[in-house]
């Protein structure tokens, strides 16, 4: 089972290992969702994703790297 838009911190983890060198709290909302996208653990509907989630994402992976 894939990654759903929801496992912000599963996410995070993932970004970081993909993106090691990128500064998450700079990421734009659109470089992020096209990078969860790219992930090859992703597997949800992309409709599914709104400002909240992303939110989440970032916040989880700023997190992650601190």
């Amino acid at each position: 089972m894939g990654l759903k838009w929801t496992e912000s911190l599963e996410i995070a983890i993932a970004l970081d290992e993909a993106h090691p060198d990128a500064d998450p709290s700079q990421v734009n909302f659109v470089d992020l969702r096209n990078w969860i996208q790219a992930l090859d653990e992703f597997d949800d509907d992309p409709e599914h994703c709104g400002e909240r989630i992303l939110e989440a994402a970032q916040a989880a992976w700023i997190e992650e790297c601190e």
